[in-house]
C-alpha cells in the first residue's frame, strides 16, 4: 500500500517527537544544532559516503522542520510561496539568473 505523505506530515511528527524538548531547547539552541547537522551533511559529502549522506539529509530536514516549528513556520507553504515552479529571481523555469 502507497501512503501519501506530505512534508507537513514530516513537520507535525517532529512536533510529535519533540515539540516538548524544542520547546525548552529555545529557537537558538536548535538554529546551533541545525548548523552541527549542515557541517556533518558537508563532511559525509567530502567523504563520499553515500550511507551517511542520506542519513545526515534527513538529519538536517529534520532539525530545519523543528526550527519551523518553533517560529511558527509551516515550512511546506513558505517553500512554495517563495518557489513557485520558478525561479524567484529571474521568474523563469528553469532559472536564467547569471550568477551562478
Amino acid at each position: 500500500m502507497v501512503v501519501n505523505r506530505t512534508i507537513q506530515d514530516f513537520q507535525k511528527l517532529m512536533f510529535i517527537l519533540y515539540g516538548e524538548r524544542d520547546q525548552k531547547r529555545g529557537i537558538e539552541k536548535s538554529l546551533m544544532w541545525l548548523q552541527t547537522e549542515i557541517g556533518e551533511l558537508l563532511e559525509a559529502y567530502l567523504k563520499d559516503d553515500q550511507k551517511s549522506l542520506q542519513e545526515e539529509v534527513a538529519d538536517v530536514f529534520a532539525w530545519l522542520c523543528s526550527v519551523c516549528n518553533l517560529l511558527n513556520i509551516d515550512i511546506e507553504n513558505a517553500a512554495w510561496k517563495k518557489y513557485p515552479f520558478y525561479c524567484p529571481k529571474c521568474g523563469v523555469s528553469p532559472c536564467e539568473c547569471q550568477s551562478l
